[in-house]
């Protein structure tokens, strides 16, 4: 590709909001902190959250990534990922006599206090989410009974509770806010007193990022989402700007950015999922540059502002 491709006006929009949301930026600073605190080396069970970029750089901290705690030494000092864990997990890390510092989303701990009271008060909880997820684990491992998991629309028919069942349901927090609500329809109409969350559990940070790539996606001819194939958030908003009718690519490095993507392209659009680091993300933005002149713009959005505090036996 060459400088004469690109026409002087062209630009790189840049979604608002993007990247990290306070719940990932909390999971990171608790392994920082525990490793600035207890030295090399600190466990984390999963990648703390699903972004390689991140992981790697902890890693050369010092952050070793575990999926099983049999691998952490007894007593040794291990974090649990953003995505949370089940109550066997929990268990099993007392067993083993490990310091635990969880850094589960409070968000997602939201969801597993609503599951266990769901079961508690006698319903059948249905959960939405993708299977072999992480927090879907998580969240369904906070019961030993009780709980389906419910894909895609295709599930719901083979659902067969009986007319007096009481069924609640709650949702994976990363998911698409427009496929989610098809979900929630077709289990309204097939249950039609089933019991909702008091609140969206879809977080904040997922809806604003889909919400700013609707924004987007009908300025630009092409979009770059930031962020690793791992990453439920970051695959969503990929998939929305494809049905939004835009070619769209998810990278996470800037060596995977192909100069042909960009031909003949005035504008491109580029946002960031939840796990998404922004050094990252001006880093790809450098690296589109090199293809060819362009300006940089920020498009208005939501200016996020939560922050969550660090667990109570790190923060003391």
């Amino acid at each position: 590709m060459t400088n004469q491709s690109i026409s002087n006006d062209s630009e790189i929009l840049m979604a608002q909001p993007r990247g990290f949301c306070a719940g990932v930026d909390r999971a990171i600073n608790i392994v920082k902190e525990a490793l600035s605190r207890f030295g090399a080396p600190i466990y984390v069970r999963h990648e703390i959250v699903h972004n390689a970029f991140v992981v790697n750089e902890l890693r050369e901290k010092g952050a070793i990534f575990v999926e099983d705690l049999n691998e952490v030494p007894k007593g040794g000092i291990v974090v649990f990922s953003a995505h949370g864990v089940s109550q066997e997990v929990r268990k099993d890390a007392q067993e083993r006599g490990l310091q635990v510092y969880d850094a589960t989303c409070p968000l997602v701990t939201k969801v597993h206090l609503e599951v266990v009271k769901m079961c508690k008060d006698g319903f059948t909880v249905l959960m939405i989410g993708h299977p072999g997820h992480p927090e879907v684990e998580g969240t369904m491992g906070q019961v030993k009974k009780g709980i389906f998991l419910v894909e895609k629309l295709e599930d719901i028919q083979k659902l067969s509770f009986p007319d007096d069942e009481k069924i609640a349901f709650v949702t994976q927090t990363t998911l698409s806010v427009d496929e989610t609500k098809q979900i929630v329809d077709a289990l309204i109409k097939k249950y039609p007193n089933i019991v909702r969350p008091r609140k969206q559990d879809i977080c904040y940070a997922t809806q604003n990022r889909q919400d700013a790539v609707k924004f987007m996606a009908p300025q630009v001819e092409v979009v770059i989402v930031v962020g690793s194939m791992a990453s439920s958030n970051s695959n969503r908003l990929r998939e929305l700007s494809e049905k939004l009718g835009v070619p769209s690519y998810m990278v996470d490095d800037p060596d995977q950015l192909k100069a042909e993507w960009f031909v003949g392209k005035k504008r491109v659009g580029l946002t960031a999922g939840a796990s998404a680091p922004e050094s990252l993300a001006q880093s790809i933005v450098k690296r589109i540059q090199e293809f060819g002149p362009r300006q940089v713009r920020s498009l208005p959005g939501v200016v996020e502002d939560v922050t969550f505090s660090l667990p109570k036996n790190l923060a003391d």
